[in-house]
């Protein structure tokens, strides 16, 4: 299986897709999602949107925001809406996308990165530390907070 990974500036037609996709994916409204994309495609910001693409299919996603809906609005940019289809998983997709969002961030003086999440393991393998606990907005329990330096 051979997969393309690409940022949404170079495939800018793939926006309305790729903000339905992420939107079925986390439930966040495709509006949300559309108006990051925009603001990234725009230059507004550099907080940019990475797609893993088997043929014209997304496989797997994620982006990067001010603030992934949490408490510490200190610590920024977060990675968020990080997916992999399932029956893609396991072929490194998501590491391959963690590791081009750092290093497209890093090239541009942009670090360290964040993310928030309730899996434990999983970011440890591919450079993300433990940081602390955050409070997500209207969460009942806190979540974890990890950090790429």
């Amino acid at each position: 299986m051979e997969y393309t990974y690409l940022i949404l500036r170079d495939r800018p037609e793939l926006k309305e897709t790729a903000a339905e996709w992420f939107h079925q994916k986390w439930g966040v409204p495709t509006e949300a999602y559309l108006a990051c994309m925009d603001a990234y495609l725009d230059r507004e910001t550099e907080y940019g949107w990475y797609l893993c693409m088997d043929g014209e299919r997304i496989v797997g996603g994620l982006g990067v925001i001010e603030n992934d809906f949490h408490d510490r609005k200190d610590l920024f940019p977060n990675v968020c809406a990080v997916y992999t289809e399932e029956d893609c998983r396991g072929k490194g997709i998501a590491g391959r996308l963690l590791d081009m969002a750092v290093e497209d961030l890093r090239a541009k003086g942009i670090s360290p990165v964040y993310l928030v999440t309730d899996h434990t393991g999983f970011y440890e393998r591919y450079g993300w530390e433990f940081l602390c606990m955050v409070q997500g907005d209207g969460e009942p329990d806190m979540t974890r907070m990890y950090i790429h330096r």
